[in-house]
């Protein structure tokens, strides 16, 4: 499959789910690198557009995302990857998601691991 990366300026959003759960666990960017990376070795790589490099989730937490399946849009420029996500936690403050907080701000879920601890200050 081919994916448009023209839109976003090299980058499609990935949307990452749960294959057992469904649960959404986050959104990251990949850039063609990262897509063909993906591909090749079965597990999820992104582009940091913050750090401007291409990182494996879980390359620092052990948290790697295994992947099961994935999905492209109507538009072949997002994915939609469902993925076995090793040590339960896809999000670098520790939570099982990144999204675990509501609009108002509050937590709706419990951490998992003290990112101090995995990560010693440094966000993946």
């Amino acid at each position: 499959m081919k994916l448009n990366f023209e839109k976003l300026n090299g980058l499609v959003p990935a949307i990452t789910q749960d294959y057992k759960t469904g649960k959404v666990l986050m959104l990251g960017f990949m850039n063609k690198e990262a897509w063909e990376k993906t591909l090749e070795t079965g597990k999820v790589w992104y582009y940091s557009r913050t750090r401007n490099k291409l990182w494996m989730k879980g390359e620092s937490s052990g948290n790697v995302q295994k992947v099961k399946e994935i999905f492209v849009d109507c538009d072949d420029d997002t994915v939609l990857i469902k993925i076995e996500q090793a040590g339960n936690a896809a999000c670098h403050e520790g939570y099982e998601s990144c999204f675990f907080r509501d609009v108002k701000g509050k937590i709706k879920d419990k951490k998992v691991f003290d990112p101090k601890k995995v990560y010693g200050g440094k966000n993946e």
